[in-house]
């Protein structure tokens, strides 16, 4: 089993939804969180400051601000990984920085609470 963490654009929330369910990924959790990627200027801060917008210069100090995202986590058999990384790629590129990131990571158990069935029987949308 393997957990996927999706960062990605929060505008492409409903499509990567309506994608993940179609590829047969109903179940996921979704969090709004704000970060940054590894981009050093802010270019709506620039923009402002050569405009001369009183606001703008002082904030160039503070270095990039945090933008918007949403964090998808989901944990799948290890032979669904490729399709949910493709699923997720296939909808929120767009070949421009903040497109997102994509973490796997190994599981090393899962228990669903109400039948304390465990590993990939946890897991397993059949058994609901």
């Amino acid at each position: 089993m393997k957990e996927i963490i999706a960062i990605i654009r929060m505008n492409k929330m409903g499509q990567t939804k309506k994608a993940l369910i179609n590829a047969g990924f109903p179940s996921f959790t979704a969090h709004k969180v704000m970060g940054r990627g590894k981009g050093f200027v802010d270019l709506d801060l620039l923009r402002g400051a050569a405009e001369g917008l009183e606001d703008a210069i002082p904030q160039l100090a503070h270095g990039p601000r945090l933008i918007p995202k949403r964090i998808l986590k989901m944990v799948v058999p290890d032979d669904k990984v490729e399709l949910l990384v493709e699923t997720v790629i296939k909808v929120n590129q767009t070949h421009h920085a903040g497109d997102g990131r994509i973490f796997v990571m190994p599981i090393i158990d899962a228990i669903r609470i109400r039948t304390k069935e465990s590993g990939l029987e946890a897991i397993n949308e059949m058994n609901e």
